[in-house]
Order: structure tokens, then C-alpha cells, then sequence
């Protein structure tokens, strides 16, 4: 299968390499050129080292690397049988992105995003043919998590929702299919386990490092706060913020005052270096 996908951010650059083992064709688009280029070199180094740890064969290794192109215009997706969007979160963009999209591909590409807190029916509406775009929700690292959630709207096509589960489940996926509520399955629980864990450091029960070991010491690879830090904490406000308003401003989901002071001065929680995110 040609897949495009729109975004060379850490995101986008897993999914393309996920696929690329899955041996589909990439077409990697952002209008940042040197992300494109910085994607590709990463792609190349991590199929290296799966060579080297014996997962991947030299030949298998440079047959996906021969498989990946980059642009800077979505232009070049034309032929492409399924479109993933992987940007900013950001509803308007989004929107203006697949309206783009739509004049440029053919009728039977199927259109999905990545978003983790936008509701897919949202963004359908606002579309030519929303019966042909679907949610698949990776997790980051999206080449190593094993869970995609596949979001359907009331307009989405059976014959697309079957595309989306068996690409998802090609890349050696667990693929969910998830109702189109906030934060879908994922991010709803998510929220209150970062949530409740930054309400324990407010109160003074444990600190961050507390917290984290607790965590990990119940088998889990990171503490809420490593992940928070990991996912990047600018982005995981905005989701929790944006799943706060899409339940009508529910106690339960409030961003934490903490959040907001660490995203505010740039910070992460387990560094005082500026956030790189």
C-alpha cells in the first residue's frame, strides 16, 4: 500500500517507520524541509540498529529505506491509498489540512488522523466525504506500542473502518475500535492517572520521584511524570484541557496547577533545561 503521512514530527516519523517494516511505501510530507530530512536520517538509523540487533536483515533494512520519499507539499499524495495526518493539535489546522487534501486525492483514499483529543465527527463534518476518514490513534513510540485505537464517526464507512483495523493490525498492531468520545479510551483513563498523580505532589503525600518509583515498582516502565515528560508536558496539558472542555468542564478532568506553572516556565518535570518539545 502507498501511505502518506503529513507531519515529520516524532509522531509522524514512527508511524512512517512502522509501516516502512510493514513493507508499505512512504510518502513523508512537511512544509519544514530539514524535519523531513532529520525524519528520514532517524528512520535510517533506527532500521540500522535492528539490523544490528538482529531483528531486521540488511536487505530487508535498505529495501525500507528505499521505500520512503519526502515533500513539502501535499500535492505529491495524490496516488497515495491512504492519507495519515500527524500535525499540531489544533482543530482549524486539521480541518484545513484534509479540505486541502480532499481536491487533491483520489475518491477511494481513505483519510485518517492522529489526534488524541479531537472528535473525528468534528472534523468530518467539515469534509466533502466524511464517510472515508476515520481516527487511528497511535501511541508514542508509534514503531514500538502496540496499540492502535481505530475511531469511527457516525459517517465512516464499514469498507473504511475495515481498511483502517487491517492496516493498523499489518503493522503488528493491536488495533481497538474505540467510540468517538473525549479522549476516546485511552486518554480518558490516562487523565486521571496523571491527574491524580500531580494532586498527590500538590498535597504533599510524595514527591515526583516518589511517585514515579511507586509506579515503575508495580511493573510499569515509566512513572506518570517520566511519560508527562516523555509525550512532551505542553502537549499533554493541551489534550487534558481539551478533554476538560469536551466534558463540559467535569472536576474530574481539570489540568492541575502544577502542569500549568511547569508548561508556563518551559520546564519538564524531571529537568530544569528548557522544554524541547
Amino acid at each position: 500500500m502507498k501511505v502518506g503521512i503529513v507531519g515529520a514530527g516524532v509522531m509522524g516519523r514512527g508511524i512512517a517507520l512502522a509501516a516502512l517494516q510493514a513493507r508499505h511505501s512512504v510518502i513523508l510530507v512537511d512544509a519544514r524541509t530539514e524535519a523531513a530530512k532529520q525524519a528520514v536520517s532517524w528512520i535510517s538509523q533506527q532500521l540500522q540498529k535492528s539490523v544490528e540487533k538482529g531483528k531486521l536483515t540488511e536487505k530487508d533494512a535498505t529495501s525500507a529505506a528505499d521505500a520512503i520519499s519526502t515533500c513539502s507539499d501535499v500535492k505529491g499524495l495524490e496516488h497515495c491509498e491512504l492519507v495519515i495526518e500527524a500535525i499540531v493539535e489544533r482543530y482549524d489546522a486539521k480541518v484545513a489540512l484534509f479540505t486541502e487534501l480532499e481536491n487533491i486525492i483520489s475518491a477511494d483514499t481513505v483519510l485518517a488522523t492522529n489526534t488524541s483529543s479531537i472528535a473525528i465527527a468534528a472534523i468530518a463534518k467539515e469534509l466533502q466525504h466524511p464517510e472515508r476518514f476515520i481516527g487511528l490513534h497511535f501511541f508514542n513510540p508509534a514503531h514500538i506500542m502496540k496499540l492502535v485505537e481505530v475511531i469511527r464517526c457516525r459517517h465512516t464507512t464499514d469498507a473504511v473502518h475495515t481498511v483502517a483495523v487491517q492496516f493498523a493490525q499489518g503493522l503488528g498492531k493491536t488495533a481497538v475500535s474505540a467510540s468517538d468520545t473525549p479522549g476516546f479510551i485511552v486518554n480518558r483513563i490516562a487523565r486521571n492517572f496523571y491527574n491524580e498523580a500531580q494532586r498527590i505532589v500538590t498535597e504533599g503525600a510524595a514527591t515526583i520521584d516518589q511517585v514515579d518509583a511507586s509506579i515503575r515498582g508495580l511493573g510499569f516502565k515509566m512513572g506518570p511524570f517520566e511519560l508527562m515528560d516523555l509525550i512532551g508536558t505542553s502537549t499533554n496539558l493541551d489534550v487534558t484541557v481539551s478533554q476538560w472542555q469536551q466534558f463540559y468542564y467535569e472536576p474530574r478532568f481539570q489540568p492541575s496547577v502544577l502542569q500549568k506553572h511547569t508548561v508556563d516556565a518551559g520546564l519538564k518535570f524531571h529537568a530544569t533545561r528548557k522544554d524541547k518539545e
